[in-house]
């Protein structure tokens, strides 16, 4: 097993909105849902993942690598997470992230190569059956696909409202550095972080008729290199599809797949696949005798 030091995740979405509203990544909003403290987004411990990964399987963990997480506890700003991954075979590990007081924070698998399944390949799976009665996602069909939109992540550009950060500024407090992200790297640029794959999967929004407003959170996420890295200012087309749908009994949930293709050459660099939970106590209009 690899295990690397105990880190202190920054919380930098304190200023997130979408839908002309704060985020449960807001102290004020958090509390309204009775959370202990507004919660650091799930994908910032991935990076403390890639150094482990990197050390055991070298350059083709940004090439073909897949790390596929299920969050179990929330971590706030001020708590400290250390990351383990242990090998099963030449391909693929187990991992597990922990906070200092070995309070859970998320498991999951990391693996290389195109023929790996994952944890989420299991959870999708598990979850495919009748959701049953729906009321915030309720209008979402499995298949339902957006159209392309170009993305490009420059180290000082803007990330939108659901991003209000630059690349640059998450360098800056990043919980393991690495000079591929903003200078030379074996592929001959700066490379994207894999936790900012889903900041730029996400850049634009999805714009899924999901009804609100109502806050939301990551359960789920896996992002899978395909034929990477991801570089840094390098065009981007994303498409979304939403792939499962679900509930349980305090989030409606869906499934969606967002494809990440560079835009000059037409090859598929990488696939992020995102669960994401709608707490019910958070919509107003939600039926009390289904809340």
């Amino acid at each position: 097993t690899l295990t690397g030091p105990f880190r202190a995740p920054a919380q930098m979405l304190h200023d997130q909105e979408y839908g002309g509203h704060a985020s449960v990544h807001d102290d004020a909003e958090a509390a309204k849902l009775g959370l202990a403290g507004a919660p650091i987004e799930g994908p910032t411990h991935f990076s403390q993942f890639d150094a482990l990964a990197v050390e055991h399987w070298g350059q083709a963990w940004f090439e073909s690598g897949c790390i596929s997480s299920h969050f179990v506890t929330m971590v706030v700003e001020g708590e400290e997470v250390q990351a383990s991954l242990t090998p099963h075979g030449d391909h693929s590990a187990s991992i597990h992230a922990v906070k200092s007081d070995g309070t859970p924070v998320l498991n999951g698998t990391a693996s290389i190569g195109a023929d790996t399944s994952s944890e989420l390949d299991v959870r999708r799976e598990r979850g495919l059956g009748d959701p049953g009665r729906l009321h915030i996602v309720d209008r979402l069909e499995i298949g339902m696909t957006t159209q392309p939109v170009t993305v490009t992540m420059d180290l000082d550009s803007h990330n939108g409202a659901l991003y209000p950060f630059t690349l640059a500024q998450k360098l800056d407090r990043i919980t393991e550095r690495s000079n591929w992200y903003d200078g030379d790297s074996p592929w001959g640029g700066p490379i994207v972080p894999t936790e900012m794959l889903s900041v730029l999967a996400h850049q634009a929004g999805a714009h899924f008729p999901v009804r609100g407003p109502a806050i939301g959170l990551f359960i789920d996420l896996e992002v899978r290199f395909v034929a990477g890295p991801v570089f840094v200012g390098r065009p981007y087309d994303i498409v979304h599809t939403v792939v499962g749908i679900g509930q349980s009994r305090a989030v409606e949930s869906y499934w969606t797949e967002s494809t990440v293709t560079e835009t000059a050459s037409g090859v598929h660099a990488a696939t992020v696949l995102l669960h994401q939970g709608v707490f019910k106590a958070s919509y107003a209009d939600y039926p009390i005798s289904d809340g």
